[in-house]
């Protein structure tokens, strides 16, 4: 197991983790969210009931199999569209194999360009989630779709410059009506400037907003943007500051780039049809093979998406000065006389744009250097997608093997000087029995970006809050997995799995991360418990220190032999705290309790160095409470109630006494007598209080628990209630012991 800890300003992330059994009980329920402190339930009064969390779009189910969409230029010989094409001249092979083609159709861009747009209101197309893939399709129809992005780390100010009043001339001049363009630009934060729209006020506005001085109105238009998605302004942290060496800094800023790349291609992956992106830059210099992952990512993310990328430098004509101009310093020893240094210039050169090269080329897009006219990327742009022929076909290809299939379009019965144009290929899928340390990594950033829940893992959450030192409070983390969708690999006589659990929690107004905690744990089970294992549940512990505010949380849980993946999302929201009122915890509920660990091996690896807090508020009286995920029990087990009171400096600890009362249908049932708490510390002023009470007695159905806290000497009181549901007791099973493998 590994622990973290991580720290900015005042918030800290920590990562305390273990992995345990539980009775499976009710494993489908649906995770609630903590409950709030409340006034005293009023016995007549129907009780809410939990709150139930709302679909969060559709779930993400992977399939196997795959429609490969290509997009085929066909030109006369003087570079005229070819129409009327029938579906029976058209062969595609991949890698030499003939496939079956499933979908054609013809995409006409000049019927518009000729077609008269006066007086038609501007069309508007959402750069993001598209909710109407078929009213969309209707609209972008026989339109070009063209994104200027501009990538604001590498470009100098007279780069920049030359790059927008290109995309302007464009704007003015070579802008037809079947062109839909988009404006994005990338600095320390992806930001869409302007969606896809033939409004050509509002695209100069916004790529005027690029140029250097207008930082004001780029921020309105971005926010303007999102807002019109529906979303709020992207934001990402960027104040982890490091320092690094040159190989380092440029492998992360070479990702980074590329990163943003595939999210804009990931965004364009919902609207229907070709999509052009033309990405002015001043090269992407890769460091070895270091960045190859992050390449191929990106190019399949582009394929997926039927995204051309069309990579301009915009350093214009570039005329090499012998040893570097102005801006570089002095050579020194032997390099200027032997060559090296001019070598070295013209290397460098070429690095920052065989990576441009490599996008363009694979993506069926092409790449300008050396140019100073840039009109002739938007004449290519427009040429390219004059009209189009696009071919679909499933693959005969069952291996899922990550490799580079090689794509072929041959038409039949083309009339001389006719030429084909078209993708060369794509990378096939992988399956996750064939990914490197990178894809593993890099599926786990991709389900954390994404809107999509996954739901191949089913996972069950259950949070909490409890107070520590210095304004700060401890969220611990309880996930539920069912054992029925477990895969387990038999190894030397024991079945053995691992498990990848991450959670990251943003500020839900500026959306930074504010905390995050990963955890890779290993599972082995003798094959004497393996069957009993099948009837329980695995609970996975964690935690986070954040300060009072208001949260996103997402919880990520990953099955290492199959790769499924489960995700879990839900708002956080941490109260300030109030030294001069009696305050309470959440009530967790819990049917299982364990003798706490206390050898210096699971301290060290529960908690890091610097950690704010060195033993777990779940822990009392030498044993620690497992929460119950899903709140069902049966009349055969025992509830423990645990949670805790923070006093003010008047109340008198001495005094404290807390109790039950339970309702069922706005009627109360019973209560339990008040008694003293578990463990006080004196210098946090925590009361620790942990009651127990089984459940025979009680029929099944659903059940309202208060605490009620009071300090005898004093008017202090408070009060907070939790539910669960009791249900049938379930068949015999023998109680399991799991010991995760050494040094995890």
């Amino acid at each position: 197991m590994r622990a973290q800890s991580t720290t900015r300003g005042l918030l800290a992330a920590l990562a305390a983790a273990s992995l345990l059994t539980a009775p499976l009980g009710a494993q489908n329920s649906q995770p609630q969210a903590p409950p709030q402190q409340t006034a005293p339930v009023n016995p007549r009064q129907v009780p809410t009931p939990p709150p139930t969390l709302a679909p969060r779009g559709k779930a993400t189910i992977r399939s196997t199999v795959s429609l490969v969409e290509i997009d085929v230029q066909v030109t006369d010989r003087n570079g005229k569209p070819i129409k009327g094409l029938k579906q029976e001249q058209f062969t595609v092979t991949e890698n030499g194999k003939a496939q079956r083609i499933s979908t054609f159709e013809y995409n006409d861009i000049e019927k518009i360009e000729t077609a008269s747009a006066t007086g038609e209101a501007p069309i508007t197309i959402p750069l993001g989630t598209v909710t109407s893939p078929e009213e969309i399709k209707s609209v972008v129809h026989d339109h070009r779709m063209i994104v200027l992005f501009f990538d604001m780390t590498s470009l100098q100010p007279e780069d920049l410059l030359r790059s927008t009043r290109a995309a302007e001339k464009y704007l003015r001049e070579q802008m037809t009506p079947a062109d839909l363009v988009g404006v994005v630009a990338f600095g320390n934060t992806l930001k869409v400037i302007a969606n896809f729209t033939n409004d050509r006020a509002l695209l100069q506005q916004a790529v005027d907003a690029l140029v250097p001085g207008h930082e004001a109105a780029l921020a309105a238009l971005a926010d303007a943007a999102a807002a019109a998605n529906g979303e709020t302004a992207v934001t990402e942290d960027a104040g982890a500051a490091f320092t690094a060496d040159d190989t380092e800094f440029n492998v992360f800023n070479t990702d980074r780039k590329l990163a943003a790349m595939e999210a804009v291609c990931e965004v364009l992956g919902g609207i229907p049809g070709k999509k052009s992106v033309i990405q002015f830059t001043s090269g992407i210099t890769q460091t070895g093979e270091e960045n190859r992952s992050q390449l191929i990512a990106a190019t399949n993310s582009t394929n997926r998406s039927n995204v051309s990328i069309y990579t301009v430098d915009s350093r214009g004509v570039l005329t090499a000065t012998p040893g570097g101009d102005a801006s570089a310093g002095a050579s020194r020893g032997t390099a200027m006389f032997s060559g090296a240094t001019v070598i070295s210039q013209s290397q460098s050169r070429q690095d920052s744009r065989d990576t441009l090269a490599t996008l363009a080329g694979d993506t069926g897009g092409r790449s300008f250097f050396d140019i100073g006219d840039f009109g002739r990327v938007f004449q290519s742009v427009q040429s390219d997608n004059a009209g189009y022929y696009l071919v679909g076909y499933y693959s005969t290809d069952a291996a899922y093997d990550g490799s580079w299939r090689r794509v072929h379009v041959k038409i039949d019965s083309l009339p001389a000087g006719a030429h084909v144009r078209a993708r060369e290929g794509y990378y096939a899928p992988k399956n996750f029995g064939v990914f490197t340390t990178e894809d593993r990594e890099r599926q786990l950033e991709e389900a954390f970006r994404s809107d999509t829940p996954e739901v191949e893992l089913p996972v069950a959450v259950e949070t909490a809050q409890f107070r520590l030192e210095g304004n700060q409070v401890f969220v611990p983390i309880a996930a539920k997995l069912a054992p029925s969708a477990l895969q387990w690999a038999q190894k030397r006589g024991s079945h053995e799995t691992a498990f990848d659990f991450a959670a990251e929690v943003r500020d839900a107004k500026t959306n930074r991360v504010a905390g995050a905690l990963r955890d890779t744990i290993t599972v082995k089970i003798d094959a004497e418990h393996f069957q009993d294992m099948q009837q329980r549940a695995l609970v996975y512990q964690g935690g986070i220190i954040l300060s009072p505010g208001v949260y996103k949380l997402k919880f990520l849980a990953r099955e290492n032999e199959s790769g499924r993946i489960g995700t879990f999302e839900d708002k956080l929201t941490l109260p300030p705290q109030q030294p001069e009122r009696l305050q309470l915890s959440t009530v967790l509920l819990s049917s299982q309790v364990e003798a706490a660990q206390k050898t210096a091996q699971v301290k060290t690896q529960a908690f890091a160095k610097d950690a704010k807090m060195k033993s777990s508020p779940l822990e009392v009286g030498g044993e620690r409470i497992i929460p119950s995920v899903t709140r069902m029990f049966t009349n055969q087990q025992t509830l423990y109630v645990f949670f805790q009171a923070y006093l003010p400096q008047k109340a008198d600890a001495a005094s404290l006494r807390a109790g039950l009362v339970f309702f069922r249908n706005g009627q109360r049932l019973s209560d339990t007598p008040m008694v003293e708490p578990a463990e006080y510390n004196e210098k946090t002023r925590t009361a620790s209080f942990r009651i127990s009470l089984p459940l025979g007695g009680l029929n099944a159905g659903r059940y309202t628990v208060q605490v009620i806290v009071v300090d005898a000497g004093t008017a202090y009181a408070a009060f907070a209630r939790n539910y669960f549901a009791l249900g049938p007791a379930p068949g015999p099973a023998t109680r399991t012991s799991v010991t995760p493998a050494p040094g995890n």
